[in-house]
């Protein structure tokens, strides 16, 4: 993985996370690795201006609002494939496996292994190789949430965009095209799912 990637890939991690105290003290240090490869810096700059300029009450009402309490930009990549179906337990050892694997230990702290920031940061400081593997195979999922973002006029989907442009191929223009790249075939279950979510996609094939 270059050098880049690895850079955006933490970056994006961090970008998406809660905006607590530390997130906001790492900006200048986003920034300034960000600023190294042309072009990279102007994708992540909405979110950074806003984590430096809001008041942290605001910033955090925001995310959790917007990332937290429905499912609209849902930040669990296999919710996307599999939602609240019984077979999302066994997507989620797939998570797990790969972090074994790695041979390093990856600190969970609460959240679920398909968590896009854990899957980010994972891929940055710890098997790339693995990592891009994860991302690849959830290239649907990642897709969905750029769009779902983008059409909620949110900065974090040009974070989205960005990460998608480190993997093969050109992202699609709509959800439809999604669930084309995708191979679309309806779940054979789903409980519990957001009315205004669009229907489960299958599980990629990276």
């Amino acid at each position: 993985m270059s050098r880049r990637d690895q850079v955006v890939y933490l970056a994006a991690a961090w970008c998406l996370s809660y905006p607590d105290g530390e997130l906001v003290e790492r900006v200048p240090l986003v920034r300034a690795a960000l600023a190294e490869f042309p072009g990279t810096l102007p994708g992540f700059a909405p979110v950074l201006d806003l984590l430096e300029t809001t008041q942290p009450m605001d910033l955090q009402a925001q995310y959790v609002r917007e990332f937290d309490l429905g499912r609209r930009h849902a930040l669990h990549l296999s919710y996307w494939t599999d939602g609240d179906t019984r077979r999302r337990g066994e997507v989620l050892a797939l998570f797990k496996e790969a972090y074994r694997h790695s041979g390093v230990l990856v600190d969970l702290d609460g959240e679920l292994p398909d968590y896009l920031p854990m899957v980010l940061e994972f891929a940055a400081r710890v098997d790339g190789e693995a990592g891009r593997e994860l991302l690849k195979r959830y290239r649907a999922s990642l897709e969905m949430l750029r769009l779902g973002l983008l059409r909620d006029n949110l900065p974090h989907a040009r974070i989205l965009a960005a990460i998608c442009a480190t993997l093969p191929g050109k992202s699609p223009q709509d959800e439809q095209e999604v669930m084309r790249m995708a191979g679309y075939g309806p779940p054979a279950e789903s409980v519990g799912l957001d009315p205004y979510d669009p229907r489960l996609l299958p599980i990629g094939r990276a």
